[in-house]
Formats: C-alpha cells, structure tokens, sequence
C-alpha cells in the first residue's frame, strides 16, 4: 500500500501545528509543554476520518524534516496505538515509499528498535505537563493492521459515518506512561 501524507509537524519540532480544514491553514496548536521533540514528521493522511474524528493520524520516518503543509508519499509499516482524552487514537508509522534507504523496511520488525522506543517514548511523555491531558501507551501492530486501520479510516469518510468509541485493541501491554518524578495535574505536589 503506498499513500499521500500530509506532514503537519516536522521531525525535531516541538511546536504542534495543525491543519484548520474549515480554511485550509496551517495553525500552531500550541508549544509542547516538555522538553520532547517530534521523533519523525507528524501529520495525517488526507480523505480519511479516525476514530477521534479527525483525519488519521500518520508519522513517516524522514532523514531531514520537511515542513508544515508538505505532501509526501508513504508506505505504512506499522500502528502504533495509544488511549488519550479522546479515547483510542492511532499512530500509523510509515517510511518514504521512494526512498531507498527504507526499501528494507516493510514491516514492524524491520523498524530498528531504538526508534521504536524513541516514539513510544514521545508519546508516553509529551503531554506530561500539559493540564488535563493525558496518554497512555497501548502498544505496536504490524504492517497487516496498519493498512486495516487506514482502510477503515477511508471508509469511516466516505460513509460519513461519525466516529465510534470504539476500543484500542488490548494487546496485552497496556501501561501508562511513566511519570519520572513528576506530579500528576489533579493532585497537588506532596509537601
């Protein structure tokens, strides 16, 4: 499967933007409130609808970000999956489809595993700081399921059904991001 992705967010980046569909700009959501930079170019995959009720959320391992509003062609090779505020929320992990640097990556284990553990690492911590968000990591699918869910997101929009909560598969590692000293937002800090 290869498809167009939209970067919003280059790789290092700790600004989030995002693209306002209602007037086709790119907006700066907000400064990452923790020291974490993006692990790859952050964006989404255009004519699709997640299960958040956005359009399906895309990370493509680059060698040199590019910037907010580049298109770019994807072969995805993995999901990675995480429950947020907002419920399941999927993470498709593709490399550049005419890269070949990537050629040999086709599939979850072809992704070395230090990256891996740097998006996984991203995403349990990036929203630590941040008031009434949270998320907490559910775990990796392969290749086969990566493709489900963005067939399922293009379907989800051209029904124009409205997304369903429906659950993040249990994969059997489910935790919740590790807080390294850190205080939860709902509790003041021990005295």
């Amino acid at each position: 499967m290869e498809l167009e992705m939209v970067v919003e967010v280059p790789r290092g980046s700790r600004n989030k933007y995002e693209m306002d569909h209602q007037v086709g700009r790119i907006r700066l959501d907000r400064t990452l409130f923790t020291a974490t930079q993006y692990p790859a170019d952050y964006g989404y995959f255009p004519g699709t609808l997640a299960e958040d009720g956005d359009p399906l959320d895309a990370l493509v391992q680059v060698a040199h970000p590019t910037f907010p509003g580049c298109a770019i062609r994807v072969r995805p090779v993995a999901v990675f999956w995480m429950h947020d505020e907002q419920g399941p929320d999927a993470k498709v992990v593709c490399v550049q489809a005419e890269d070949p640097r990537a050629d040999h990556i086709r599939d979850l284990a072809d992704i070395p595993a230090h990256d891996r553990e740097e998006i996984g690492h991203f995403f349990a911590t990036y929203k630590d700081l941040e008031p009434r968000k949270s998320g907490e990591i559910v775990g990796w699918q392969a290749r086969a399921e990566a493709e489900a869910v963005v067939e399922g997101a293009f379907a989800r929009a051209r029904s124009g059904e409205a997304p369903v909560g429906v659950p993040a598969p249990d994969l059997g590692h489910r935790r919740s991001p590790p807080h390294h000293g850190r205080h939860s937002h709902d509790q003041p800090p021990p005295s």
